[in-house]
């Protein structure tokens, strides 16, 4: 997690607001959706979705989630599990799509084993916000010009290229913010290398559903 002051500024460049409906992709330690939780109040919800092309992974996703959602005051928060691309059949409409350092996965073998394609999981994100709602993505920049190549290896993308796919598939980029970017990363590292873990070189970007 960032310290106090990113994550606050995170969640206000996000858009989630009192009584939102938010789904955080893939929640990992679930930081994020106790702090939507917080946020979001009795009135809102926070769907905890994790995609089922990782879902039998050893560290058991779904389990640590569920666990969550049982913490005192975690009421409005529900837990999911199902493919990519299902996620316009297992939640309500959305205010806010949250997808923190996941996007690059979407050109990975894993990912795409069932067809879960960028190109496709766009277009069920902007299905399912309501109008007006927010698609925000952080991720780990590559260099630029690298498109998707280093997705695979170093767990990297090309911030144009994210917005190249996302606006394809309607959105508009509502919002941008420097506030994770690090001038000193090489992007010829991979992300989980010790020399750069928790310190790469991040974009955040929000998009809006016209």
């Amino acid at each position: 997690m960032y310290e106090e002051s990113k994550s606050s500024e995170l969640i206000r460049f996000a858009g989630v607001k009192s009584g939102s409906t938010v789904i955080d992709i893939y929640p990992g330690d679930g930081d994020w959706t106790r702090l939507f939780s917080d946020v979001v109040g009795p009135k809102g919800r926070v769907y905890s979705f994790i995609p089922g092309e990782v879902a039998h992974f050893k560290n058991d996703p779904v389990g640590r989630m569920q666990a969550l959602a049982k913490e005192p005051g975690r009421e409005n928060v529900e837990v999911v599990s199902a493919d990519a691309l299902a996620l316009t059949n297992v939640t309500q409409p959305l205010d806010v799509l949250w997808l923190h350092l996941f996007y690059h996965d979407l050109h990975t073998e894993l990912m795409q084993a069932k067809g879960a394609t960028a190109t496709d999981f766009n277009r069920a994100v902007y299905e399912r916000l309501k109008p007006r709602g927010f698609y925000v993505i952080v991720d780990h920049a590559a260099a630029a010009g690298t498109g998707t190549n280093d997705s695979p290896s170093l767990h990297r993308i090309d911030p144009a290229t994210v917005r190249t796919e996302v606006e394809a598939a309607g959105f508009v980029l509502d919002e941008q913010t420097a506030l994770l970017t690090n001038g000193d990363d090489p992007h010829a590292v991979k992300v989980f290398d010790p020399s750069m873990k928790g310190k790469t070189d991040r974009f955040a970007f929000r998009f809006v559903k016209r």
